[in-house]
């Protein structure tokens, strides 16, 4: 597998970033109390065919939704449902991804369902912000090390747990490529990033502690003490120089 993307390759995939984004977005505005996570997911379907594209989890090993729908202390791969009715003061993370002309981009955001406290608050800033931390290390060149770390100092620094057991990853041609992400690491270790890579950055933290569990569904990940979760992703190309953002 090529990690290396051609810059034809790179422009696809930014053409699929952007479409993502603009689903992303408007699946997040039709969200609100009263509604399950199936309903997000059926609108999701609609845009997606509405912009050509095709969702890129959807029968990906076997996971039967167009997006990932994940509440509370769920932290990644909720699958959407009719009985899952959304709530006020609900936290709720969508994670979504398109395949776009052979490529795929990877995303997600998480907010809050109406008024939510400030603790809830905080975990959306911390995952967001660790999450620019972190890219500000990419460049070609540069240590994957050094983003992990910097991701990890973030999110301790504010109080909160790094999902060890979970990570991010190459993407392209594949949704899960090489390397290996991880949101806690050491200073001037792991994978040498090289310009052309392209990259799923997600920061995944946890209000109280990082251990997690997979419920009987074979796909959710929920914190095993019932605190809360956040997640945070981005699809990047690094550059000579930086990264940028292909999920804008």
């Amino acid at each position: 597998m090529d990690l290396i993307k051609t810059k034809g390759e790179i422009e696809i995939m930014r053409e699929g970033g952007h479409i993502l984004a603009l689903i992303l977005s408007d699946a997040r505005n039709y969200a609100g109390p009263g509604m399950s996570t199936k309903d997000i997911d059926k609108y999701v379907g609609r845009l997606c065919l509405k912009h050509r594209v095709k969702p890129a989890f959807y029968g990906y090993q076997g996971y039967e939704a167009n997006i990932c729908t994940s509440i509370n202390d769920e932290i990644v791969h909720g699958i959407p449902s009719s009985k899952k009715i959304l709530k006020k003061g609900d936290l709720l993370s969508l994670d979504f991804g398109v395949l776009h002309k052979g490529f795929n981009t990877d995303a997600a955001i998480t907010f809050g369902i109406g008024e939510i406290g400030k603790t809830k608050q905080k975990l959306i800033e911390a995952a967001e912000k660790s999450f620019f931390k972190g890219v500000k290390k990419v460049k070609a060149g540069a240590r994957l090390g050094d983003v992990s770390y910097e991701i990890q100092k973030y999110i301790e620094s504010k109080g909160f747990s790094v999902i060890r057991s979970l990570a991010g990853h190459g993407i392209g041609r594949e949704i899960h490529e090489a390397p290996t992400i991880t949101n806690f690491g050491k200073k001037g270790t792991g994978l040498i990033l090289k310009e052309g890579m392209t990259l799923a950055i997600e920061p995944m933290l946890a209000e109280k502690k990082h251990d997690i569990k997979l419920d009987a569904d074979g796909w959710t990940y929920r914190t095993v003490d019932g605190g809360m979760s956040s997640h945070f992703e981005h699809t990047i190309a690094v550059t000579k120089n930086g990264y940028e953002i292909l999920t804008n």
